[in-house]
């Protein structure tokens, strides 16, 4: 039988504690993630549609690419906060 004195039984609870929180907020980053992925590719589509339609409204194009990009940044993101590169 093993006994822990209550200091160490404090840095179990803590290190399991901290552990379950970047658990948690790695799940979060991922449900984000897979969101503004999403969002990304209806864009994509509605940017197709709008130039096979041969819209001539430049002004919502240029808005839609604009939030494309943005998206794109913030996938970037994520994926890093996600993995980051280490580089060695």
């Amino acid at each position: 039988m093993v006994l822990y004195t209550n200091t160490e039984k404090e840095k179990i609870f803590n290190k399991l504690n901290t552990t379950n929180q970047k658990m948690e907020r790695r799940e979060l980053l991922i449900k984000q993630l897979k969101e503004f992925q999403e969002e990304h590719r209806d864009l994509d589509t509605i940017l197709i549609q709008l130039q096979e339609k041969q819209t001539i409204d430049f002004v919502q194009i240029k808005r839609l690419k604009k939030r494309k990009l943005l998206l794109k940044d913030k996938i970037r993101s994520l994926k890093n906060k996600i993995e980051p590169d280490i580089i060695a």
